[in-house]
């Protein structure tokens, strides 16, 4: 009903939409769709009345497709919003906002690479690879928005560092993305685990401070890490066959008399 706020799924219909429980709605005409990007007006609109939010899930991932809700709701929403951000004042709020977040960012991403060689321990004469490890896996795992392991506040931070470890090594030093893993249930868990186990061994090496391997793989990781990208090249351009490259082709193929 117009009158409720509801989640919906969005249809081939443009003003049809699903209920949760599968039933059909028809959008009322005097509603409008605010489409997602502006967080702000969208919290603003749904504060003011009923709407429909438009969610969509692909895999085990939601998205949100906007927003249905009356339209003179939408743009009074918008002007009132317009003329706050135009205020010198709401832009002072929003710098001393973004300083704040990347202050915290900051502070953040030290504390998560002192958790991570906390995880390592290792051994004193491995104390710089520690601290070099450290610093690719919090490069790769803290980054805001990335969805890492890093992210989450619903585990405690060693457990996030030794998490982020692992799938830095996953993914670094082993074949886990070139491997082909048959689509059965639990058969990339089972992988993940194999190769989890393979990432430990590695790691108690260097906690007992032995030698490692000429070939180890963590040492071949960090050295192509810390290497530049290549310098990319104008790739050439294709050839392009004609009739006489054809016959060409065709004549070298035929076997010669001395066959």
């Amino acid at each position: 009903m117009p009158t409720e706020t509801r989640t919906v799924s969005s249809t081939r219909d443009k003003r049809l939409v699903r209920g949760e429980y599968g039933e059909d709605l028809r959008v009322p005409n005097d509603w409008a769709l605010l489409p997602p990007g502006d967080a702000g007006l969208t919290r603003r609109v749904k504060a003011a009345g009923p709407s429909w939010t438009v969610k969509e899930k692909r895999g085990k991932r939601t998205f949100s497709r906007g927003v249905w809700a009356p339209a003179a709701t939408i743009e009074r929403a918008r002007k009132v919003l317009e003329q706050e951000r135009a205020d010198p004042a709401y832009q002072r709020r929003l710098e001393a906002g973004r300083k704040r977040r990347e202050a915290e960012q900051r502070s953040y991403v030290g504390e998560f690479r002192e958790a991570i060689v906390a995880y390592l321990g290792f051994a004193d004469r491995y104390e710089s690879l520690a601290y070099a490890l450290a610093e690719q896996v919090a490069a790769h795992a803290t980054p805001v928005g990335s969805g890492t392991v890093a992210r989450t506040k619903r585990i405690p931070i060693n457990e996030r560092a030794r998490a982020a470890v692992l799938a830095w090594m996953r993914h670094k030093t082993s074949d886990y993305d070139r491997r082909y893993i048959a689509r059965q249930k639990g058969r990339r868990r089972e992988v993940r685990r194999e190769i989890a186990q393979q990432s430990r061994r590695i790691l108690a090496g260097y906690r007992s401070g032995r030698d490692p391997a000429a070939d180890c793989p963590l040492q071949a990781a960090l050295s192509t890490s810390e290497k530049p990208p290549p310098v990319a090249r104008k790739p050439a351009k294709p050839r392009v066959a004609t009739a006489a490259t054809d016959a060409r082709q065709r004549i070298a193929r035929l076997p010669s008399k001395r066959d």
